[in-house]
């Protein structure tokens, strides 16, 4: 049976996602170079956007490319924006049938200028859907937006336009990447490696963390359908304990 059959709709995570992991090794175990790992990847990222439509979750977040990949072979990071750029322009208006919007978060401004245009035409042409939103982490990293946030709230102090007596957690959210978009319920990260980096390490602060063995281009619907029963077997307090949960 397939794992679908045991979702319960009332319990699905309103936003997940996914640290896309493992292309080079995909590609390395079928002794081709890096850059067909992440060709292949593409496909499951249509698999998991599928996936995750067909459930009913609201917001699909991808990792997709940090701030520190920027310092991988230039060779690699070309071959990536140019892949980019090709599955933007080739997946567009599937996305805009589907009614899903687009959406971005990092530092675009490094992106390259015919990948940035693409992204941004893909983005208005998709900005009234409202079935899904598939959101691209690009040239993003935690640590970048969190300094970020800071480096806003205190020019904003500076104006007089934030009392800083006043400043809580909203207001940390309110310069945050993310603000309009609720915090992940569940973050899944593939290929085995058991670490976050640099990854919306404010919004998953209670998040439930998923890791799978399989490799990202090995990633399928299924995959995806298992890790949300994952998720609805847990029992998340928040802090609290189980009594309290229950009432």
């Amino acid at each position: 049976m397939s794992a679908k059959n045991q979702i319960e709709k009332e319990k699905v995570p309103r936003h997940v996602a996914i640290i896309m992991d493992g292309n080079g090794r995909w590609a390395k175990n079928h002794g081709e170079m890096r850059v067909f790992g992440h060709m292949n990847g593409v496909n499951s990222v249509r698999e998991s956007l599928e996936a995750a439509t067909d459930v009913g979750v609201e917001y699909l977040t991808l990792y997709a490319f940090s701030t520190e990949n920027w310092d991988r072979p230039i060779e690699e990071v070309s071959a990536l924006m140019d892949l980019l750029v090709q599955t933007i322009v080739k997946e567009i208006e599937g996305l805009h049938d589907n009614e899903v919007r687009l959406e971005a978060i990092g530092d675009l401004n490094l992106l390259p200028k015919k990948c940035k245009e693409a992204l941004l035409e893909a983005i208005q042409k998709t900005k009234n859907n409202n079935r899904i939103t598939l959101v691209l982490a690009l040239s993003y990293s935690s640590r970048w937006e969190i300094t970020r946030a800071v480096k806003s709230i205190a020019d904003a102090v500076k104006k007089g336009k934030i009392d800083p007596e006043k400043i809580d957690q909203t207001t940390v959210q309110k310069y945050l990447e993310t603000r309009n978009y609720p915090d992940p319920e569940l973050l899944i990260r593939t290929s085995g490696e058991k670490r976050i980096s640099n990854f919306l390490l404010w919004q998953i602060a209670y998040s439930e963390l998923y890791f799978t063995e399989t490799l990202w281009p090995d990633f399928k619907k299924e995959n995806f359908y298992e890790a949300v029963v994952a998720f609805q077997n847990r029992e998340r307090r928040f802090g609290k304990i189980s009594e309290q949960t229950t009432i």
